[in-house]
């Protein structure tokens, strides 16, 4: 086992000893996840050991688990592999301390976090979407109707950030003219080790971020107490789990994790999505000619582009995965950018194909901590493509996309387009 990483090309991974690969090294996530590393694992070492994090040499080594069956198998065993022991990300103390974490409800094992995450299903049920598609859309008209007379745009930050943005500001009750402000600060959260997206660095999330993200939701919190609302905001500041009303933070953090989640899933995938439309013109024009096709292709696109590249649980118990020993208190890493293509589970995998329709992991590995917010990201995504290629059905690419830097979020970070060349 080397004791520091190897330099690594993406390209040239097979001539590097597998237990010397350093799968979060930040030179590997440059272009988005590193999909032949992957691969690689999935041939050779399935249950893989990096020994640390060289960006964060403070944080303990982590478990890669990087097939279908494997994740699905640790998302289900939340009694061997819990999300509230340690966090749900491998960098822990570094960014946002577990404490924080552990108030959302992503954050918890059961018992409490069936309840507190029954709170909102009620609220997310495809059929509470559903009502909600006619405001959605309008909202995405809206964004596009601003772009009237212009040649070229970002899809990042011209249409999908403010139509994810003013959805989720929607439901949670934020004012729209919130809706930026909102937006910079779970970009810098979350992709915290970005030089974009937090010049400032990691130390900022805790320093500034964190502080700002609590100023900002206590004016909210006392708002809602003393005029309560139908939003999502009031819910969290209302609740009672077990009898109780959650502490301030916890409503903080609740507020966070919704607020997060809106604004980075769904404008991943679609612009990812709408990268491989305009780079793999025959599926796209599978979509101009059959739009009754975008649901499936939805699907293809979390599949191949999930918004997160992984998810962490912590062993609470020695236990062994496919031939590996894994001991209490270890981190172990749920790739969903790995088992969203793996060979055993996909035909030819990394081929998009608007007509595959597959299952697949970027919800989550099944079980209890599948996304909330999977029926809304579903709807958003379909009217998004939707409203696209009827406007500009021959988008194409105005210069090369860029990657967010970061094995946690799997985002383009610009997308440059023509609008209708």
């Amino acid at each position: 086992m080397a004791a520091e990483p190897t330099p690594v090309d993406p390209a040239r991974i097979d001539e590097v000893p597998v237990e010397d690969i350093w799968i979060t090294e930040r030179p590997l996530w440059q272009d988005g996840p590193p999909h032949e590393v992957f691969k690689r694992l999935r041939r050779e070492c399935p249950v893989h050991w990096t020994p640390k994090i060289s960006e964060f040499p403070q944080e303990a080594g982590y478990w890669s688990i990087t097939t279908a069956d494997d994740v699905h198998s640790v998302s289900r065993d939340w009694e061997t592999f819990s999300s509230e022991k340690g966090g749900i990300t491998l960098v822990v103390d570094s960014v946002m301390p577990v404490e924080l974490q552990r108030a959302m409800f992503i954050g918890m094992d059961p018992p409490k976090h069936d309840r507190l995450k029954a709170l909102f299903q009620r609220g997310f049920t495809p059929k509470r979407i559903a009502e909600h598609e006619d405001r959605i859309r309008a909202i995405t008209v809206d964004v596009f109707d601003r772009l009237a007379g212009r040649e070229t745009c970002d899809l990042v930050t011209d249409v999908a950030q403010p139509v994810v943005s003013r959805v989720i500001g929607s439901f949670m009750g934020v004012p729209p003219e919130e809706d930026r402000e909102w937006a910079d600060l779970m970009n810098a959260i979350l992709g915290a080790g970005d030089p974009d997206l937090n010049p400032e660095g990691p130390q900022s999330v805790m320093e500034r971020c964190v502080p700002q993200l609590f100023e900002r939701c206590q004016k909210l919190i006392a708002e809602r107490r003393e005029r309560p609302t139908d939003d999502l905001t009031s819910v969290l500041v209302h609740a009672e789990v077990d009898g109780q009303r959650l502490e301030e933070h916890e409503i903080v953090m609740g507020f966070f994790l919704l607020v997060a989640a809106g604004n980075d899933s769904t404008k991943a995938t679609y612009c990812s999505a709408m990268r491989a439309l305009m780079e793999h013109p025959e599926e796209r024009r599978k979509l101009l000619d059959d739009p009754s096709l975008i649901p499936s292709a939805v699907e293809e696109s979390l599949r191949m582009f999930p918004a997160f590249a992984h998810f962490r649980r912590t062993a609470t118990r020695d236990v062994e995965l496919n031939g590996k020993k894994i001991r209490a208190g270890d981190k172990v890493a749920m790739w969903y950018v790995s088992s969203n293509r793996d060979e055993t589970r996909y035909e030819d995998p990394d081929r998009f194909d608007v007509t595959r329709n597959p299952e697949h992991q970027a919800f989550g590995g099944g079980a209890r901590h599948y996304c909330l917010g999977a029926a809304l990201a579903r709807l958003e995504l379909r009217i998004l493509i939707e409203e696209t290629l009827k406007r500009y059905p021959r988008m194409e690419l105005a210069g090369k996309p860029v990657y967010a830097e970061s094995p946690f979020i799997n985002q383009l970070k610009t997308l440059p387009v023509r609008l209708d060349p």
